[in-house]
This record gives structure tokens, sequence and C-alpha cells, in this order.
């Protein structure tokens, strides 16, 4: 029964605390690192609204200490898979049939918890999990997944309130169905927001879910899902399970009921789920939605017009603020030859600056890369670039994995535009700078556009306005998300909404309207008051 037309205004954005020395913050999050640090959490999967625990234990370490156990979660298999799918079909109905203002009530609960209650735990086991520090892990695990959880609830009461016109004898309307089956969401190590975004979004359209985090995320994602039926989310609506991805996909994409996928990871990843999915297209009750934000190899541009202190500052956060783990991270930069030297200079002094340890030294700007894989995929690049002629390390290049994965903070110059390191994602802490004549910027917008295959973020720094518009009209395909006198990192929702395409995936754009239509089957209902009785029309007669 709807009693009214309830009305959720579009939200601020939740405010960044400061973590200053001494602020109550500062403090409080300092005190819950080390609580979580105490104890060895067992952490179980959630299906149908039950704590599974499989005797499967996998430990967590923090990246940055390895020796260090934060708990273990309980691995599951295709078994648990099958019984999460149930539970969500189960759930379907009742989920689907509730009304918007108490699906909405409970995320907006779950945003209120974050922000004042959790804060703190959830960031903490972001930070420890993860190994990033406490600003990476406040615009993340705090600010970001608020923003999600209220602009969404905004957004998707404004897609509600669309409807079409009707004509004189006639009422139109529109519902926004949920999908037809289960959403799978598959959510990626590094960022807690991500993965909370992606079950959600889909879930408050009606639809009942499937989450598998990454392994090295499952910390701060059971932190979430623990949120989340405080909040009072209804049993099986998300159904939090921990597998390997090729059992995943096995039970998944060979289901009947199969209704989409929210993805976000590597282009390969999803370039094989995308030939699975078209593969089984028979199988399915309804063309699965298949949303995905992949990869990036994002790029800096900078113009001769272009100041050297902003161009260093951008590169040095863009590129190593979080180790550089961010899909938008500045990655390869293109320097006109008359500042170039002035920016290099700047950008090595800045690098210097930068320390490198632990999560709880909140002096530590730097922190560890995510796993081992990881840090021998970006050592071996590093390395043979110490090796080559064409490259040479301007800072950083060193490793060192005995107490954690720490990669310092590297920049590569080369000769060659299209140097490996320019070409090939590394999702490290690692940036190539190719320096361009300056007099040559179309031809180096060319390079740009054409180097990769990606085009997820990107940026232009100038002073000269008809650069900028140059750089805008002629990369428009290059990036999604598109930044001027920036770096290309730090979109904020409701802000800058997120995703790029190419093979950066299906630009479907987090935190705006245009993900949660991808989450809705709109059905138009056409009433007539007048209906004919007579199928004959005036043109029929002759006199």
């Amino acid at each position: 029964m709807s009693l009214g037309y309830f009305s959720y205004p579009l939200p601020v954005n939740e405010p960044v605390l400061t973590y200053a020395p001494g602020s109550p913050e500062k403090l409080r999050q300092k005190k819950v690192l080390a609580e979580l640090k105490k104890k060895e959490a067992d952490i179980p999967m959630y299906i149908g609204g039950r704590a599974v625990r499989t005797g499967n234990k996998v430990a967590i370490h923090p990246p940055h200490e390895r020796v260090h156990v934060l708990g273990h979660f309980h691995a599951g298999d295709k078994k648990h898979v099958q019984q999460a799918i149930d539970a969500a079909l189960k759930a379907k109905d009742s989920w689907a049939a509730m009304s918007w203002e108490n699906r909405a009530g409970i995320f907006l609960k779950a945003a209120d918890l974050i922000a004042t209650k959790y804060r703190a735990h959830l960031n903490g086991t972001t930070m420890l999990g993860q190994s990033k520090n406490i600003y990476q892990a406040e615009i993340d695990s705090a600010c970001e997944i608020i923003d999600f959880l209220r602009f969404n609830v905004h957004f998707l009461s404004e897609i509600y309130k669309q409807q079409p016109i009707s004509a004189p004898g006639v009422h139109n309307r529109m519902e926004w169905r949920p999908l037809e089956g289960f959403v799978l969401a598959i959510t990626p190590f590094n960022f807690t927001a991500i993965g909370g975004n992606l079950p959600t979004s889909a879930a408050m359209c009606g639809n009942t879910v499937v989450w598998k985090p990454a392994n090295t995320q499952v910390y701060s994602a059971q932190m979430f899902m623990r949120i989340l039926i405080e909040a009072g989310l209804p049993d099986g609506v998300i159904n939090l399970i921990y597998v390997d991805g090729p059992t995943l996909g096995e039970v998944c994409f060979n289901h009947r009921d199969f209704a989409g996928v929210h993805f976000t990871g590597s282009t390969g990843v999803f370039n094989q789920m995308w030939a699975t999915i078209g593969a089984n297209v028979s199988k399915y009750k309804s063309y699965p939605r298949i949303v995905g934000e992949t990869g990036g190899k994002d790029f800096v541009l900078a113009h001769k017009s272009a100041d050297p202190d902003v161009v260093a500052t951008a590169l040095a956060r863009g590129a190593f603020e979080f180790q550089g783990q961010k899909c938008s991270a500045a990655s390869r930069a293109y320097l006109p030859s008359n500042i170039a030297e002035a920016v290099k200079r700047k950008l090595v002094a800045q690098v210097e600056s930068m320390k490198m340890g632990t999560v709880e030294d909140f002096s530590n700007f730097v922190n560890a890369v995510i796993d081992e894989k990881s840090y021998d995929k970006l050592k071996k690049y590093i390395d043979n670039a110490k090796k080559d002629r064409k490259a040479k390390i301007l800072v950083g290049g060193n490793c060192d994995k005995r107490k954690g994965f720490f990669i310092e903070p590297t920049v590569i110059e080369v000769r060659d535009p299209r140097y490996v390191t320019m070409c090939e994602e590394l999702f490290g802490p690692v940036l190539t700078i190719y320096t361009y004549d300056a007099d040559q910027f179309e031809k180096a917008l060319t390079l740009v556009d054409t180097t990769s295959d990606y085009a997820l973020t990107g940026s232009i720094i100038a002073q000269d306005r008809a650069a900028v518009e140059l750089a805008v009209n002629r990369l428009r395909h290059a990036a999604g998300n598109f930044y001027i006198n920036d770096k290309p990192t730090g979109a904020v929702v409701g802000q800058q909404p997120f995703g790029g395409a190419r093979a950066s995936g299906t630009n479907d754009k987090a935190g705006s309207m245009l993900n949660l239509y991808r989450w809705l089957s709109a059905r138009t209902i056409k009433e007539t008051f007048n209906p004919p009785v007579d199928y004959s029309y005036p043109f029929l007669g002759e006199s």
C-alpha cells in the first residue's frame, strides 16, 4: 500500500575528516586500529541471513605486515554458490514487493551507521586489510560509500518519478521493475566503496544479489555486510560468499535465472565473462545485463603553458596515492620539452620526501601493494627498466617484501613513447614519463589517444585555454572521466560520475542515475477509460 509520495532530496557529500594531530577522529581511529589488531576475526560467509562457516579457513594478513594475522575467512565451494543463488531467489518476491520508502530506509540507515558508529571500524578494516593510509581510507570506506548509499536513494527516487504523458481518455504509467532473476556482483580489492556499491545499487532497485568480493578485500567487505544486517537488510537480499572465480562462473553463468553481473576488475576477466555469457545466452530467461568497469592506462598531458608546480603535484598525487592501485591512477605522462626538466626536478623532490611504511604511522604517505603476486609483477617491470637502455629510473625503484610488499614510488623516463610501461596497465606505484617537442602539441594529442586500448581517466594541464579546448575535443573518446588542471583521480559521487569506455568498461557511470537504470526493467501500462466497442474507423466510410 502506498500512502504518500516520499521525497529524497539531493544530499550533500559526506565531509572528509582531517585526522589532524589531537583530533577526536584521529584518537578514535588509532584506538580502533589497535583493537582490530588484538583479536583474530573468524569471518563467515552470509547466505540467506545465516553465518556460514566451512572450516576451510584462509588467513588474512596486512600487506604491510606479513607476519600478523588479522583473522581467517571461511572459503566456500560450488554448493555455497548454489545456496547463495537459492537464497537470493527465495528472498526476491518479498524484497521486490517491499515499499520503496522501507527499502530506502535500510540503505539510508546503513549510511548513517557508517558516518557515525562504524566509521572508524570500516576505515580500520580497510586500512589494515588493503594497506590504505587514513586519508585514502576516509575518502573511500567512509565518504564514498556513504555518498553512494545516499545519492543512489535520491537518484532512484527521481527515476521512479519519471512517467509518460497521457492522452485524453487514457492514463499511462511506467513501472520500474527489478530484473527477473538474481544479480551477481563481483568486486575488487582496491575500493571498499566499490565493494559496497556494486551489490547495493542493484539491491536498492529491488533485485537480490550474490556478492563475491576479492579475497584481499574480505576483511572490509564482511564489516560492510555486518553494517547492512544491522541496518535491517532482510535475509537473502545480499548473499556474501568467498569462492574462486571459475567456480563462481560455472554455477552462475549456467543458471537460467542469471539476470546480470555488476563487475569491477581486470579487462581480461571481463572479456572472458562476456564470452561465456554470450555462449550461454540461450539458457537464460532474459538477456542478462553486463555492467563492468575494468582497467586503465591513465594519462596526464601537460601543455607548454602549464605551471610546472601544478604538473609535478598532479603526478605525485595522481600516480602514488594508494600506491597507484586505483583504476584511475596516473600511469603515463607527457611533458613538453620547455618545462620537462623543471617538472622532473620538482617531481623527484616530492617523491623523495614521501615516507613509506605501515598504516598505523599516520605520517606515511605510501604503504604496501596488495599482495605478493602484484609485488612480483611490478618488480619485474622495474627490474627490466633498470636494464634497458631505452629507460631510466629517475627516482625510486627499490623493492622489499621481507616485512611487507613495499615498492618505492618509481618514476621511469623513456625515449620511446610506445615503451612497454607507457602501454601496459601496471596497477602500482610506477609512473612513466615521455618528453615531447613543446611545439608539437597536436602530435602529442594523437600519441595520447592511440597508445592505449583503455579509456578510463586522463587530464590536460595548461594555462592556454585554446590548448584546453583542443585537448577536450581531440581526446573526447580517450577518457570517460577527463580532468582539466588536476590529477586524473578522485571522482566524487554526484560530482564526477565514474566510468570509461574502450577496454575500460561499459561506461555505466557509478554515482549517477545511468548506473541504476541498468538494474531496472521498465514496464509501460496503458489504461483506456472508454474502450471502443466496434472495430471500424471513420476512414472506412466512402460518403
